[in-house]
């Protein structure tokens, strides 16, 4: 069925009864641990495969000895609702607990698409298009996705994550599944609902700029000073919604001219929130959105790599933007 969408880190259902029934007392015929592992091959799991089906493929491709074997280690370890489906590649007469580290494995899954947090839907139709979709099925794609209510476009709701995809798998499916991976998250269950102050669709925007503007241990912190600035009619003013404008990563430094920009993602020419997210966020930066920190903060800037300060007075900020801007001259933020 279409709605069961092809997507890494699915759970590929083990089939329990399948296992009792099978196994006995005695232990199952298994190879050895292989400490010279030489021969490589490469299996196509189809999405939906139960446990017996992928069990199955290693004994018929000589990874595992017996499918018992493979089904003992696998029931055992919680980790097996994870594998993928789409191709592995794997060694040949190994243990089943081998076989199931490698299954696991993304160095062992070809042509793996990352979705990297904070990306931009552009870079990921980019690694779509590299993993052998046509760049008309991509945009296709994008257009025909059913979204969350509320949301017109999927930028910020393809859910960082790796992907891989069984044989046949479409570019609507494909991208369907980003975005079902998003719904199903449980942090992205609540962002979606909104609360008392913020849509859903506008608390996904905060969460991609503060996933864009702050390290990790600051992402608290940066959500409230959106928040405060927003409370306040303070324009936001944010160096990273120019630079989603602009297409550009890695660039500290913004120019007065590029501020000028008229797009209505311009917070410096713009009041309020830009009309939409600004890339994927994760997890922890969709947790700061929903839970800012309590502070007064209004200004924040990154005097070094690693030492962003907080403050709600123009005056020290503007000390500190001296210090930023003697430090980018110098070279620290190369």
């Amino acid at each position: 069925m279409k709605s069961r969408i092809i997507a890494v880190l699915v759970c590929i259902g083990l089939i329990i009864t399948f296992f009792v029934a099978r196994s006995g007392p005695s232990a199952a015929p298994d190879y050895p641990t292989n400490s010279s592992l030489t021969s490589d091959v490469i299996i196509d799991i189809p999405a939906g495969s139960a446990g017996s089906d992928i069990a199955r493929l290693l004994v018929e491709n000589q990874i595992v000895k017996s499918s018992d074997a493979f089904f003992r280690v696998a029931v055992g370890d919680k980790r097996s609702e994870k594998i993928a489906p789409g191709n592995h590649r794997l060694t040949q007469k190994i243990s089943a607990k081998q076989a199931l580290d490698q299954l696991l494995d993304p160095n062992r899954i070809p042509n793996l698409i990352k979705v990297y947090e904070g990306a931009w839907k552009s870079e990921i139709a980019t690694s779509l298009q590299q993993y052998g979709f046509s760049k008309n099925d991509v945009a296709n794609a994008f257009k025909r996705v059913k979204l969350p209510q509320g949301f017109k476009d999927p930028e910020g709701l393809l859910f960082p994550a790796q992907y891989t995809f069984a044989k046949g798998t479409t570019a609507d499916l494909a991208v369907q599944s980003m975005i079902d991976r998003f719904t199903h998250e449980s942090i992205a269950k609540e962002l979606l609902m909104g609360s008392k102050e913020f849509s859903g669709a506008k608390l996904l925007t905060i969460a991609s700029i503060v996933q864009a503007e702050g390290d990790t241990k600051d992402f608290d912190k940066v959500s409230r000073v959106i928040r405060n600035r927003l409370a306040i009619g303070m324009p936001l003013q944010l160096d990273s919604t120019v630079h989603f404008i602009k297409r550009v990563r890695g660039q500290i430094f913004l120019s007065t001219e590029s501020t000028l920009i008229a797009s209505p993602y311009n917070t410096y020419k713009r009041y309020g929130l830009p009309p939409g997210p600004i890339g994927s966020p994760g997890v922890a930066a969709i947790n700061a959105a929903l839970k800012p920190a309590v502070g007064d903060w209004l200004y924040f800037i990154t005097v070094a790599p690693g030492d962003t300060r907080f403050t709600k007075s123009i005056e020290e900020f503007n000390t500190w933007k001296a210090l930023y801007e003697k430090n980018r001259k110098a070279g620290a933020f190369k």
